[in-house]
């Protein structure tokens, strides 16, 4: 590995940090519902927009941290980041062409399989949670992409 790419993938960290950060800090109740899984937006941008730099170990590292900061089963978030970022880097080069309205439909459809996941491990391990709030960061992640894609696209084209 040169040092131009390692020089390059300092956004990656810094964006993934930052997102982590957001997903750590506590919130109301009624916010916390509504808080998008940011860390996995990351993940999907740069699993999308810099496949080599966010691939399938970067999505199992944040799912890791994830797993830790917010003391869940070690390894839940982890294989369902991977599974959502094998989805975006597989159609990567698609996603690309998409508007970001389209991308945000895409966006979406990922964020419910990654729910999906979680609730399925959660069923296995003895932990189901079936309420309708489980779908709130779903819709709110959807509906934040186009802002936060333009965000992490800038602060990415800098690095």
């Amino acid at each position: 590995m040169n040092s131009t790419s390692r020089d390059s993938r300092w956004p990656l960290y810094g964006c993934s940090l930052a997102a982590l950060v957001c997903s750590a800090i506590p919130l109301p109740h009624f916010l916390d519902l509504l808080r998008p899984d940011f860390l996995l937006l990351v993940v999907i941008f740069f699993a999308v927009m810099s496949p080599r730099a966010g691939g399938l170990l970067f999505a199992w590292c944040a799912g890791l941290a994830l797993d830790s900061f917010r003391g869940l089963i070690l390894g839940e978030n982890a294989l369902a980041f991977v599974a959502v970022a094998y989805l975006a880097h597989r159609f990567h080069l698609r996603m690309r062409m998409f508007p970001l309205m389209h991308q945000s439909l895409v966006v979406f459809l990922l964020l419910a399989i990654y729910q999906f996941l979680l609730f399925w491990i959660d069923g296995v391990t003895g932990h189901p949670l079936t309420d309708w709030t489980r779908s709130l960061p779903v819709i709110t992640g959807a509906l934040l992409w186009p802002p936060i894609a333009g965000l992490l696209g800038r602060f990415s084209s800098r690095g």
